[in-house]
């Protein structure tokens, strides 16, 4: 499906990121590995090569607009062309708004939005040239409903989802398509963590009673990025067990 294709992925360490960058490779891309400590990377990086395919590895901190240029001009440089792009890099400083504050405000905002502008700026410009690309962007299902507690990482992510939308008009004629999925409650070791009865109050809003895999993101990440939607561009995707229709 990805024979010959490069991919990035940004917050590839572990999580979802890592479970895309393993898709993909399953797939057959070659990996481009960027997290803010390239150390992090090594366990993505030798199950990539385990699936028999190629992994790059940069550190790189995506609120860093002119070092997220060089990473991408350093990979352009290296692989020849750059593919896809899967925008995952995300943080969260959750809060009541009347406590939240302006560090906690900017940092979240700074690495999920202007970090996905930067990555998807750079990319931009080397997939214009080659007249073709995929560019996924991981928003969440909190940009669209608004959860209390959240409203920096909502106002992110919500940022996530126009921004999408508005750049895929944009590259639209170049042959670069943009789309954005957007998670429910994916289990993870924040989820593990929890008491059984949090745990069921969070499933009985799920219709699907379960919580989602980083797999399960993954496999829609990979049919966006692929062949198989060539005719989609501006999307977002829910992927939430039914938790947003």
């Amino acid at each position: 499906m990805f024979a010959g294709k490069i991919a990035v992925v940004t917050g590839a360490a572990r999580g979802i990121g890592q479970a895309i960058a393993y898709n993909l490779a399953a797939k057959g891309a070659d990996l481009v590995l960027c997290d803010i400590k390239a150390e992090w990377l090594t366990e993505t990086a030798e199950g990539v090569e385990k699936l028999g395919r190629k992994a790059s590895c940069f550190e790189l901190d995506v609120t860093d607009a002119t070092a997220v240029q060089n990473v991408f001009n350093d990979i352009a440089a290296q692989t020849g062309r750059i593919d896809i792009l899967i925008n995952n890099a995300g943080i969260t400083r959750d809060g009541l708004l009347m406590r939240m504050s302006e560090e906690d405000w900017d940092a979240v905002l700074t690495v999920n939005l202007k970090g996905t502008f930067a990555c998807t700026k750079a990319v931009s410009r080397i997939m214009m040239k080659q007249r073709s690309g995929a560019i996924v962007n991981v928003a969440s299902i909190i940009g669209i409903m608004g959860n209390a507690g959240q409203a920096n990482y909502a106002a992110s992510k919500g940022g996530v989802i126009a921004f999408t939308k508005s750049v895929a008009k944009e590259l639209a004629s170049r042959n670069i398509r943009v789309n954005a999925v957007a998670p429910g409650f994916i289990a993870s070791k924040m989820t593990d963590a929890l008491s059984e009865d949090v745990k069921n109050k969070m499933l009985d809003a799920i219709p699907l009673s379960r919580f989602g895999q980083p797999e399960d993101v993954a496999n829609l990440v990979s049919f966006l990025a692929g062949d198989e939607s060539a005719y989609i561009t501006g999307v977002v995707i829910n992927i939430s067990g039914g938790m947003v229709m």
